[in-house]
This record gives C-alpha cells, sequence and structure tokens, in this order.
C-alpha cells in the first residue's frame, strides 16, 4: 500500500513540477491562474537555487521505506528521474542554471500576458 502512496506522490510531484515550468502558459487562457502558479514557480526557483530538500521527495522517500525498498537516495526528484535520462549527473552549479532558466522563462511568459492583456487599452 505505501508503494501505490508513492507513486502517486511521484505522479503529483512530476505535475507540480511541469505547472512550475509551463504553467504560465495557462495564464493566456484562464488568469486566475497566476494566483496558483506564482507560489508554484517561486518555490521551484528557490529549490533550484538555493539547492533546497523537496518535501515531495521526502515523502515519496519515506513511503517508499515504509513499503521496504530504499527511497531513490539524496540526490532528490530531478537529480533521480531527470538526470538518470538526460544526464549523467546534475552539478549544483547546472541546478542553480535550471532555477535562474525557470526564473527567466517564467519572467519572459508573463511579460508577454501582460502585454496581450495591456494591449488593447
Amino acid at each position: 500500500m505505501y508503494q501505490i502512496f508513492a507513486e502517486i506522490v511521484l505522479v503529483m510531484h512530476f505535475c507540480f513540477v511541469l505547472f512550475a515550468v509551463f504553467g504560465g502558459l495557462l495564464v493566456f487562457y484562464r488568469r486566475f491562474i497566476i494566483w496558483f502558479h506564482l507560489p508554484a514557480v517561486i518555490w521551484g526557483i528557490f529549490v533550484e537555487i538555493f539547492h533546497l530538500p523537496c518535501p515531495l521527495t521526502q515523502l515519496e522517500n519515506g513511503l517508499r521505506e515504509l513499503g521496504g525498498k530504499n527511497g531513490y537516495a539524496s540526490g532528490g526528484f530531478i537529480d533521480y528521474y531527470v538526470s538518470a535520462i538526460l544526464y549523467a549527473h546534475i552539478t549544483p552549479q547546472f541546478q542553480t542554471f535550471l532555477g535562474i532558466l525557470l526564473l527567466f522563462f517564467n519572467l519572459l511568459v508573463y511579460r508577454f500576458v501582460y502585454q496581450q492583456t495591456h494591449s488593447f487599452e
């Protein structure tokens, strides 16, 4: 049962990461989403730049351990799942770069949303 909960947390974690990265695009269609996206993207930026532990990573690892399996070590969600596919290892410098990239990507998206919203005035 703990393994099922761990998988649910994994899916939620993955969805949160996608929302933090691309959620600004949803603001084009529904402006109220900004109130959910801004805290998510700010959290994502801080986790990446300051190398903070993510509570979802800790929760998933704890559930896996309760289910009799090892968590996926100290690297965390991105290190385990993304780096296993794309990179051999995510260095702290590259993690900081990802946080900065997340910041600038979302600044561009919100600038475009602002321009679209205020272009009719």
